[in-house]
């Protein structure tokens, strides 16, 4: 009893991003904007899905099941990153605070890995097999593969912060980063991490890393069948169904990688932190606008309510006029 209390009695000392007195309004306000344009662009998204029977497909349900894993990130990570710039010295947070975030964080960036996986299933089977693509991706499939998903996701994430929660934190510390992500709390720990890091690495193999080769032996297959289609015009169409997955995946990937996988040795934290605030912060933000931007249906959905939106209230003040 007496460890367990030590435990649950340490303080974390959150250093946040020291930011200069005279900008803090300033980074304030930019990531408010962040957040709340990353909220409003996903919810977007899950909406016009939900109310649209043209977006009614396989791809734009996975995209709405990334959407809301986007806004479970950005909730988890922006509202503590807002209070850290405000508050400008460090944010003090409890162990079971600090250990709660980096569960809702890992499950989520998990959760994302495999959405994206499952994506790049879908525009495999779209694309290569397009003559048995409905009869194989179907309604039933489609639930099942997110359900797995979202259990996988949240059950092995579940087991895993279990074990640091057993860990050994005997002081108060400091963590000089802007969210408790997973070697900054193992640094904390007083006890042998070796469980936790073999748990970790495991994980990122299964949950990452094989993820990644399964979406890049599906992208040479979509490229190769691409590739052999004579008609250019065709050609530049069907790359078009791909193409925002294939920058998502890019991007979110491509920070993880200078995260995780480059060596820190070298590495100031302030790059680190730049980092990690790419795919905890930028991703969410830029995943509504890319398939906005890129994705003609996505457009003309949304071109349509907002015009049906115009004429409701162009027609409800007309009538206010003749009364």
């Amino acid at each position: 009893m007496e460890w367990k209390n030590m435990t649950m009695a340490t303080v974390i000392h959150l250093l946040g991003f020291q930011v200069p007195e005279n900008i803090t309004v300033l980074v304030f306000f930019l990531f408010l904007i962040i957040y709340c344009v990353t909220i409003c662009g996903n919810l977007l998204i899950i909406i016009l899905v939900c109310s649209s029977k043209t977006l009614h497909s396989p791809m734009y349900f996975f995209l709405s099941q990334l959407s809301i894993s986007d806004i479970l990130l950005a909730t988890d990570v922006l509202p503590n990153t807002l209070r850290a710039v405000m508050v400008k010295n460090t944010i003090i947070v409890s162990i079971s605070d600090c250990i709660a975030q980096f569960y809702f964080f890992a499950a989520t960036e998990t959760l994302e890995c495999l959405l994206l996986t499952v994506m790049s299933y879908d525009r495999y089977l779209a694309i290569c097999k397009p003559l048995h693509y409905t009869l194989i991706m179907n309604f039933k499939l489609c639930w099942i593969l997110t359900i797995l998903c979202w259990t996988l996701s949240l059950v092995t994430e579940f087991f895993h912060t279990l074990t640091i929660s057993k860990l050994h934190f005997c002081s108060s510390k400091m963590i000089d980063h802007f969210f408790c992500d997973l070697d900054p709390i193992l640094q904390l720990s007083c006890s042998d991490t070796i469980t936790a890091q073999l748990e970790a690495t495991a994980l990122s193999v299964v949950f990452a890393i094989i993820p990644f080769f399964v979406i890049i032996v599906s992208y040479v297959f979509i490229i190769v069948t691409i590739l052999g289609i004579p008609s250019v015009t065709r050609r530049q169409k069907v790359f078009s169904t791909c193409s925002s997955h294939l920058t998502v995946v890019s991007i979110f990937y491509g920070t993880i990688v200078c995260v995780y996988l480059v060596p820190s040795r070298g590495q100031s934290w302030n790059i680190s932190k730049f980092l990690s605030l790419m795919y905890t912060v930028v991703t969410p933000l830029l995943n509504p606008i890319i398939y906005s931007l890129r994705n003609n249906e996505l457009k003309k959905v949304a071109g349509n309510i907002f015009r049906k939106f115009l004429n409701l209230h162009f027609n409800s003040h007309k009538n206010v006029q003749r009364c």
